[in-house]
């Protein structure tokens, strides 16, 4: 995996918990709204926007770069519309980022002719 790639990993590893918090919180206020006087939903609409925004962009710049099939980059897309699915998207992302490392030494060293 070369650098750009890693980057392109970590960038969307970075916004993936963000915007699952944004989208959470976006849910509780939507429910604070319809139960109580408190309305932080345009607020914390254009915030989660924002995020999901960065999110999709980056997914993007992902997919192109780490040359994802079409399963990994649908599971992606899907983590960023479930309202937890960003946090088991950094989980992977983590993971992958780690087995690259790991095979990216072992090559260095000589252990894997890959």
């Amino acid at each position: 995996m070369d650098i750009k790639t890693a980057t392109a990993l970590r960038r969307l590893r970075l916004v993936s918990g963000p915007e699952a918090i944004s989208f959470l919180l976006l849910l509780v206020c939507s429910v604070l709204k319809r139960t109580t006087e408190f309305n932080a939903v345009p607020v914390m609409g254009a915030v989660h926007g924002f995020l999901f925004v960065l999110y999709v962009l980056f997914w993007a710049d992902a997919w192109n770069r780490a040359k994802w099939p079409l399963k990994t980059a649908a599971f992606y897309f899907l983590m960023s519309v479930l309202p937890t699915g960003g946090f088991f998207a950094d989980r992977r992302l983590k993971r992958e980022a780690e087995d690259a490392v790991i095979a990216s030494r072992a090559r260095t060293e000589g252990v894997v002719n890959a």
